[in-house]
């Protein structure tokens, strides 16, 4: 498949590679000028291929909060979003996602494109019972802006009656007007927005974006961003054979009130009393080398795990690494490059936040 803006990348020069059915762009020529340029100043990205699903009813509410581990009665502001694991029966992870809350009974949920089959038959079958409709928004465009300079580089190419509203648009939260969506969110560490508006309309928004000088950033920067921001990647990171709290995501769940009975609250409960419960935890690597996905990593003890994403980090200058790892307290262990023993230490991540090292010197 292909995304409205897929002429656009490969007039640019984009790498386009296929991913999860869709063909998208790589890079441009240069994966780590276009993270730099995130982390400095401003780029843009193509996300049309998320999947945007609207939510509505009078038993919307009471839908949402049976279906995901979050809790949607925390959402008390038109635009206001949060962000949840979707659950199985076992409380393994289906997906992670985004829900705005847009007024009284309709909410925006976006889901990622990878498991976008699975999430929409789940999301359908767990309607049973509830006054709601779900429905895949397939006529949607997305486009992320992102960096420092985001907003300021941003609002001119606005209508005049959002400028106020983005001006003062909170971190996880969304102003509409007219066909544009706008969400204070994304996938990278720094301020930015996630824009959607009609397929039909992209090409336009893109090319303005471009020629007010957004550099175009492909999924490899993308990947790199978010890693050194500490944000989870589903299908590495966690999936349906892990819970919430054993992939740095028990921030997420919603415990109160006690009586919400969302999908899999069974079994996180009796996860979070459990004192073996494997730990999720931030990977760094100060000599030469590179933590990669699967890497395995050594307790001083002997016992074992394994680097869930790992990469370098153009703005540190070194690796870094999301792992998860068997229970306790150690702040160092070892990983396994081509079977030689590295030291690493732990760390909560994130790696890096608005541009800047977060880690200890």
């Amino acid at each position: 498949m292909q995304t409205p803006l897929h002429a656009q990348h490969v007039a640019l020069g984009g790498k386009m590679v296929p991913f999860a059915g869709w063909e998208m762009p790589l890079h441009y020529g240069s994966q780590v000028e276009e993270h730099h340029a995130v982390r400095r100043h401003w780029g843009i990205f193509d996300v049309s291929h998320m999947t945007v699903v609207d939510v509505e009813g009078d038993g919307a509410q009471d839908y949402l909060r049976r279906l995901l581990a979050n809790d949607v009665a925390r959402l008390d502001t038109h635009g206001r979003a949060l962000y949840s694991c979707m659950l199985n029966a076992d409380g393994g992870v289906l997906d992670d996602l985004i829900v705005y809350l847009r007024e009284p009974g309709r909410y925006r949920v976006v889901v990622n494109a990878a498991t976008r089959d699975k999430d929409l038959t789940w999301m359908e079958a767990q309607t049973d019972g509830f006054a709601v409709e779900v429905t895949e928004r397939i006529d949607l465009a997305m486009i992320a802006v992102q960096g420092p300079e985001a907003q300021e580089k941003l609002l001119p190419l606005l209508p005049d009656a959002l400028h106020d509203p983005i001006k003062t648009l909170k971190p996880f939260h969304a102003a509409e007007g007219g066909d544009l969506f706008i969400g204070r969110t994304g996938y990278t560490g720094e301020d930015g927005f996630e824009l959607l508006l009609p397929g039909t309309d992209a090409d336009e928004l893109w090319r303005d974006l471009v020629e007010a000088g957004a550099r175009p950033c492909g999924l490899g920067a993308r990947d790199t961003l978010r890693l050194e921001a500490g944000m989870n990647l589903y299908g590495t990171d966690m999936d349906e054979s892990v819970t919430p709290l054993e992939s740095g995501l028990g921030w997420t769940v919603a415990w109160d009130p006690e009586d919400r009975d969302f999908i899999g609250r069974p079994v996180l409960e009796a996860q979070r009393k459990d004192p073996d419960r494997r730990r999720f935890t931030g990977l760094v690597l100060r000599e030469r080398g590179v933590l990669r996905n699967g890497t395995e990593v050594q307790l001083a003890d002997g016992r074992r795990g394994n680097v869930t994403s790992g990469s370098f980090s153009p703005t540190l200058g070194l690796s870094v690494a999301l792992a998860r790892l068997p229970a306790g307290k150690e702040t160092e262990a070892v990983a396994l490059l081509r079977g030689k023993p590295h030291p690493v230490e732990m760390m909560r991540p994130p790696f890096v936040r608005q541009g800047k090292s977060c880690i200890d010197t």
